[in-house]
């Protein structure tokens, strides 16, 4: 695991070095340059596989190829071995030495050979090209920005910005479409004129000029014969292979326990594998109803495994400087469980397996089932829901706990409102900023400079597609698009980075990510029973308790802690929004949003998240604070409240 960088530029050898420091997090045991008149590389090298002789960049043979590459390939040993029958000479034991060989093989098409999470670059010295590439699902990630013939990447924005080549200035489009879908589409970043490169995508750079493509493409129709019992050894066959697969590593690995069925199932097999006892670990917090350490217990109890607990509380309004300065836009919720989790993990282990994926693969999200509930729902007539129904809803007392009635009545009913595909589009900006909702938030002269308005869309063209026919499969194949390596991946990547850890995630593996495809509709979404597939080979490791317990998720009783210990701060932040100031957003509307949440009338904290967190990323980039200097901020702003 590493972090890399590169730049075309004049004097781009003088800097390298300092761009590639800005990512000495993902890779803290060494680093590794290569410059010659045309580009200078540079890596940060987390050391877990051949760790005496793995140093990047690693040449081919003859030197004329140039490799730097962030992540591990799982499929190395076998495609190690398939080369030197063909007569490649290998350098070192490391696993991404592979894929240099492979591109002299097969060019482009290399990365079609590969099973692994990995974002990768490779220099032909003699062609003066450069060829970028992404894994299937994007657990890796790449940056770049490329204007006037100076192209500068890196696995982090913060390292583009470091090159010079580009002044922060903030992307309208980009942050349109974040407040609504709590993540970045396309190649958006919130930086104008810094792009991501799509997951399951590689970019060629020749002549100063630039291409980017797919190489991989997911689809659903392709069903298995609807036989429970065979698919579901299939399953469990492929997950035993992937997950040993996943252990490959020089060093000790753990895993991440949750308590939920995902990260409980990779545990479990990772014990059936390895026969022997290993460090797992979790997070919790006070409040039971959003406690899942029970469920985690129950798992290492059977396995008699090694648990590291840590405990969460209100408190976590300081940890969102660090959090923002990692992932170089704003933080989750979700977020700070795996931020936190990883600062645990980290001081035991380099490497990490989790349960990512699970939900998206397997249909685990109440959405899923929703939306078929929805359809019931619309028997009652469409005056009746948006007049009616509406006035009853509204008056519904908010709990502000998860899945609260007040929210769940009300999801119903607004969702009623739509059709099929805008209907799962507009369920991804429920809870935080609807179109309506950016209207108003969004002042008059902000709007006039955004040209891409349709955040619906983004959604719709996946959803829409040909690569799906079913209800659920469509949903899935949306999430798998979008949520997951933009949202999900991006967050786990980042938030283990944070602290030098290795994050691997078997059920993203893309040959589990196919079959699960091929798995019938009904056999992941039965009536409403959600993972129903997974959950069957979850029973041979499990508790039933675990596993057919109310799916209870991996969160923080946030909207309550708002209007408790961080009301005071809220108040004292929004008086002083960089946001408002710029004349980005309305002031009438952000201070009426928090004060509905403080006096219990509505709950908006998804939207309050989203909004804090953008004052402290702006204070962060834009008025170079630093992280400490941002925590002083928060507490100047926290004693206010104590002498209020």
């Amino acid at each position: 695991m590493c972090g890399i960088t590169g730049i075309i530029a004049p004097n781009g050898d003088k800097i390298i070095k300092d761009i590639t420091r800005v990512l000495t997090h993902r890779g803290p045991d060494e680093e590794g340059y290569f410059s010659d008149e045309s580009i200078a590389l540079g890596q940060r090298r987390l050391s877990i596989n051949d760790l005496s002789s793995g140093t990047q960049p690693i040449s081919n043979e003859n030197n004329t190829l140039q490799l730097i590459c962030n992540g591990e390939i799982y499929n190395s040993p076998k495609l190690r071995e398939e080369l030197i029958k063909q007569g490649h000479k290998f350098k070192t034991t490391t696993d991404v030495e592979v894929i240099l060989h492979l591109y002299e093989e097969y060019g482009k098409d290399c990365v079609k050979h590969l099973r692994g999470m990995f974002a990768f670059a490779i220099w032909d010295t003699k062609k003066k090209t450069l060829f970028i590439a992404r894994d299937h699902l994007g657990q890796k990630p790449v940056f770049f920005f490329h204007n006037n013939g100076k192209f500068v990447f890196a696995s982090e924005v913060k390292a583009i910005l470091k090159s010079g080549l580009v002044k922060p200035e903030i992307d309208l489009d980009g942050l349109w479409h974040y407040i609504s879908l709590r993540f970045m589409p396309d190649d958006y970043s919130l930086f104008k004129n810094i792009h991501k490169l799509p997951a399951a995508s590689w970019l060629f750079w020749e002549n100063g000029k630039i291409k980017v493509d797919k190489y991989w493409e997911l689809n659903f129709k392709n069903k298995l014969p609807n036989d429970e019992k065979e698919i579901e050894e299939g399953l469990n066959s492929l997950l035993l292979e992937t997950v040993d697969m996943h252990l490959l590593s020089d060093v000790p690995v753990g895993t991440f326990l949750s308590g939920g069925i995902d990260s409980s199932t990779i545990t479990a097999m990772v014990a059936e594998i390895t026969g022997k006892s290993f460090p797992t670990f979790s997070i919790g917090v006070k409040e039971q109803g959003f406690n899942e350490l029970p469920y985690a217990k129950m798992v290492s109890d059977k396995y008699n495994l090694e648990p590291h607990n840590k405990v969460v509380e209100a408190d976590l309004i300081h940890l969102i400087p660090s959090m923002i300065y990692h992932m170089d836009e704003p933080s989750d919720p979700f977020g700070v469980g795996v931020y936190l989790v990883s600062q645990v993990a980290s001081e035991y282990v380099k490497v990490v397996l989790g349960g990512d994926g699970g939900d998206e693969n397997f249909a685990g999200y109440d959405r899923f089932a929703g939306n078929k509930i929805v359809d019931y729902y619309r028997i009652l007539p469409s005056w009746f829901r948006k007049s009616i129904v509406k006035k009853i809803t509204d008056k519904i007392p908010e709990s502000f706990g998860y899945k609260s009635l007040a929210q769940k009545a009300a999801w119903l009913n607004e969702m009623s409102l739509y059709e099929s595909g805008e209907r799962y589009a507009q369920s991804m900006s429920f809870l935080r900023f609807t179109q309506e909702a950016k209207e108003k938030l969004f002042t008059s002269p902000a709007k006039e400079k955004i040209n891409d308005f349709d955040s619906v869309q983004k959604i719709l063209k996946f959803f829409d597609s040909n690569n799906a026919d079913e209800l659920v499969d469509k949903m899935l194949y949306t999430d798998l698009m979008t949520r997951m390596p933009d949202h999900l991946l991006m967050i786990v990547d980042r938030m283990s980075m944070a602290h030098s850890l290795e994050s691997r995630s078997p059920l993203i593996d893309y040959k589990v990510v196919e079959y699960a495809a091929s798995i019938p509709g009904d056999l992941k979404l039965k009536g409403k029973n959600l993972k129903y597939i997974l959950k069957k080979v979850a029973s041979r490791y499990l508790p039933k308790e675990l596993i057919y317990r109310e799916k209870q998720g991996f969160g923080f009783p946030i909207a309550l802690w708002m209007r408790s210990e961080l009301a005071g701060f809220l108040k004292n932040l929004f008086k002083q929004s960089r946001f408002i100031e710029l004349g980005i957003f309305d002031e009438n509307y952000v201070h009426n949003l928090l004060d509905e949440h403080l006096s219990g009338k509505k709950d908006h904290n998804f939207r309050i998240w989203i909004l804090l967190n953008l004052e402290i990323w702006y204070r962060l980039y834009f008025e170079n604070e630093t992280i400490e200097s941002t925590k002083e901020f928060i507490d100047s702003l926290m004693s206010l409240k104590k002498s209020a």
